[in-house]
């Protein structure tokens, strides 16, 4: 009765049920009455709009669409960046679907994916996505400082770069350590701003946002004015090649001074000091021509069809323009920081790495059910709006990329070639530095945002106690807020930091939310497919195809953008999933996958019903029986080792043993025995199941095992009991008979029988034969029983040095 649940209990915890259930402290709160008298519980009151709607937008809008989408679209070219973002949305969509379906089948408390996958597919699954999708934040939040610190040192102040290097042409090192300074400071900064306050972050949410959209509006607005007056943006090209703009002031090579003819700041950049004559000048500079093009066309330009397809560079590649005359020469090794150049090498799987992260962002609404005054319907509608929302911008702006801005200028990462502006915001209205800090504090919100929901999800999973030694993080301050998981937070963040480029940290993040993706269309195909009684989502516009067709999509996209990080990623998890498995999480969550384990099990022994087995499969499916002394311990425990070794592991296993007496006296008895008998086989490793059955008589019980253990083709096909020691000398003079009682219902049964005699002195698993012999002493009428025991002795490691001697 003391841990039972009463009826009392359980009907004034219904009378005081409310939905909202944000954090897990509030969550224990209300379960109990005291709190519930001492507070007037908050209504839901947020629509689909506040609640949900603009959260996905803002998560999901981020620093890759102002940063990296133009160059995307210059390496890829429009089509094969159309189908990127095609791939990467359609991946996130159906994913949303199976979330909505999940998310809509009851209230989803505070740690959002992880609550749903947890008690959809078991605590083992449930943790390890929650601990992928807790550092797939992590790393998030890395990544949106890093963009917002490339923004701040590229574009805002680039004089505040603490590094210089010394060759021109040579500046990763240097930048990657401002980065890295910055990135530091920023975090930190950061942190103390979450850890102070996380109220201040979410009143700042929608600025943020705002930033956002007005940054968005302000390309689209651009692009459009283009169409009747582009913005100036000239180019200087060297032949073929582009020039990085800031080095010089004129694009030409002479100028005009009071009617004289003199060398241009490019002359001097690539002729020796003091000389007019070209003699003395770099040949690629002597024999091409420098010439001037418009860097953003405008939409009715044309130029979309020189952007049509894929124009992939190697790292150090120059960014050459087709078209235009060139006489390729070989140039001096020092001029070559003059030229704009590809920083990184480029494919299609690595740009498809890079840009997942901008589909991310969808579980922002499912993460606040609590706050919705209809969560059922606002999750569905508000996330699959948001991915529409977003996947159109996408769409849109990458065929707007194509069609106004230059080839050579979107492949520019940097902005190199247009004076160090940020490539996008030379497209916008009415000015460059509109993107620029629209783009910087958007990013900076991001980066807020993603370090104040990790360390909610981390506190989620430590208070679930499936994960022991992450106990410690589900502890916070006295408001709740997770100060500890914060710590932790900031210190993953610093290791994406340290990396210090955005284009290195987008693939490790792709893979780890590309893992929870995966988990969230596993959890409801499995659901669906099982039809399990509780599985009634108000959402109806979900199928077990769509998951499944999005597992595979994410299972692919983990593949195509980086092998190797999906399968280090899929390490993480796999490891995970193995330790909760073997620190036994035993949590009443009723998930799938014991459902999907019950399922197929069903399955192959219905199979198993359609005959007996083949004498190629068969091998001895045992039933132990075993004597029990008054204690209930177990009188000959080798009976089971030798069991252990002649299965090793595999087969069927029964341990059956008989209480003598009463059935409604003896049921406690009964348990004890099981369970002693439980702990003895985990002790000799012995995989199988046990039997206890109480009988008047000890030979009836028996019988009643040897007749009914076992289930449909499951069944034993070999008794195993133990040689009757001291038949003689007992008290019961039927002692003897319980034996030959017992061989004769086996031959009845048509049952192989094995007595190992003084099995008391026969090898535990732990000893080695490093020689003997097996003895067979052959039997024509055995069927070749007698033949396969050494032989499945000898598989395992205490008989495998025996040799085998048969005598007939």
């Amino acid at each position: 009765l003391d841990i039972r649940p009463k009826v009392s209990s359980l009907l004034s915890r219904l009378v005081n049920y409310t939905n909202i259930t944000q954090g897990a402290k509030e969550h224990e709160e209300e379960e109990s009455a005291e709190a519930s008298r001492r507070k007037t519980p908050k209504s839901p009151n947020m629509g689909t709009l506040m609640g949900v709607y603009l959260p996905c937008l803002q998560n999901i809008f981020g620093v890759i669409l102002f940063l990296r989408l133009t160059w995307i679209v210059g390496m890829a070219g429009i089509v094969q960046s159309l189908l990127i973002v095609l791939m990467c949305c359609s991946c996130t969509m159906l994913t949303a679907i199976s979330m909505s379906a999940i998310a809509t089948n009851g209230v989803v408390p505070a740690g959002g994916a992880y609550f749903m996958i947890s008690r959809s597919l078991g605590p083992e699954f449930g943790g390890a996505v929650g601990l992928c999708f807790y550092l797939g934040t992590t790393f998030a939040s890395a990544m949106y400082i890093l963009g917002a610190i490339e923004i701040f040192l590229k574009y805002l102040v680039p004089q505040a770069a603490i590094f210089h290097d010394t060759e021109p042409h040579r500046s990763d090192s240097a930048m990657l350590n401002n980065m890295r300074v910055y990135g530091s400071l920023c975090l930190s900064l950061m942190a103390v701003v979450v850890f102070v306050g996380v109220k201040y972050v979410n009143k700042l949410a929608s600025l943020f946002l705002a930033c956002v959209i007005i940054s968005i509006v302000a390309i689209y607005a651009g692009a459009i004015k283009s169409v009747m007056h582009p913005p100036e943006f000239p180019i200087c090209m060297l032949g073929n090649r582009t020039l990085v703009r800031d080095r010089f002031d004129v694009c030409a090579k002479t100028i005009i001074k009071g009617n004289i003819t003199v060398p241009s700041q490019l002359w001097d950049k690539f002729c020796l000091p003091g000389n007019t004559s070209s003699a003395h000048c770099d040949d690629y500079f002597n024999q091409n021509n420098v010439t001037e093009i418009q860097g953003i066309p405008g939409l009715g330009s044309g130029i979309i069809r020189d952007n049509m397809w894929g124009n992939y560079l190697e790292k150090g590649e120059l960014l050459e323009k087709a078209g235009l005359q060139s006489v390729n020469a070989h140039g001096a090794l020092e001029n070559f920081g003059m030229y704009v150049s590809a920083d990184i090498a480029t494919s299609f799987t690595l740009l498809v790495g890079i840009f997942f992260p901008s589909a991310t962002g969808i579980m922002a609404g499912s993460n606040r059910s609590g706050d919705l005054k209809d969560a059922q319907k606002s999750i569905p509608v508000g996330t699959i709006l948001a991915i529409t929302t977003t996947s159109l911008v996408y769409f849109s702006s990458v065929v707007l990329f194509g069609s106004c801005i230059e080839g050579v200028v979107l492949r520019d990462k940097f902005g190199d070639a247009v004076k160090k502006n940020l490539v996008v915001g030379t497209l916008a209205w009415p000015s460059p530095w509109v993107i620029v800090i629209g783009s910087f504090f958007s990013t900076v919100g991001a980066g807020l945002q993603s370090l104040t929901g990790a360390p909610r999800l981390l506190q989620a999973i430590a208070k679930d106690n499936i994960i022991p030694f992450l106990r410690v993080f589900g502890h916070g301050k006295t408001n709740g807020e997770p100060t500890w998981a914060l710590l932790l937070t900031g210190l993953i963040a610093e290791l994406g930091i340290l990396i210090a480029s955005l284009d290195m940290v987008a693939p490790i993040l792709s893979m780890f939310f590309l893992m929870c993706y995966l988990f969230v269309n596993l959890a409801c195909a499995v659901q669906t497919l099982l039809r399990t009684p509780n599985w009634r989502p108000r959402f109806k516009y979900y199928h077990w195809a769509l998951s499944f067709l999005g597992m595979s999509m994410c299972l692919a996209l983990m593949f195509i953008s980086s092998w190797y990080y999906a399968i280090v990623a899929m390490g993480i998890a796999g490891m995970i999933y193995k330790y909760i498995e073997y620190q036994g999480a035993e949590k009443e969550w009723g998930d799938g996958i014991r459902g999907l384990s019950l399922s197929a099990a069903r399955y192959a022994l219905l199979r198993l019903e359609a005959g007996p087995p083949h004498t190629k499969n068969w091998r001895p499916q045992l039933l132990v029986l075993l004597k029990l002394d008054e204690d209930l311990h177990v009188k000959y425990p080798r009976l089971l080792t030798f069991a252990s070794q002649l299965k090793a592991g595999k087969g069927l296993t029964i341990v059956g043993s008989v209480i003598h007496g009463n059935f409604l006296d003896s049921y406690g008895e009964m348990q004890a025995a099981e369970q002693a008998i439980k702990n003895i086989m985990e002790t000799e490793r012995v995989k199988g199941f046990c039997q206890v059955v109480v009988a008047s008589k000890v030979r009836e019980g028996i019988v009643h095992l040897i007749q009914s253990c076992g289930l449909g083709g499951m069944k034993h096909n070999t008794v195993v009991m133990g040689w009757p020691y001291g038949w003689r000398q007992s008290e019961d003079p039927r002692a003897w008979k319980t034996f030959i009682n017992t061989v004769r219902c086996t031959t009845a049964a048509q049952l192989a029988l094995m007595v190992p005699k003084n099995v008391s002195f026969y090898p535990s698993n732990h000893e080695r034969f490093t020689d003997g012999n097996i003895d067979v002493w052959w039997i024509v009428h055995d069927g070749g029983m007698l033949m396969l025991l050494p032989f499945l002795l000898k598989q395992h490691k205490v008989w495998r040095k025996c040799k085998m001697r048969i005598f007939t």
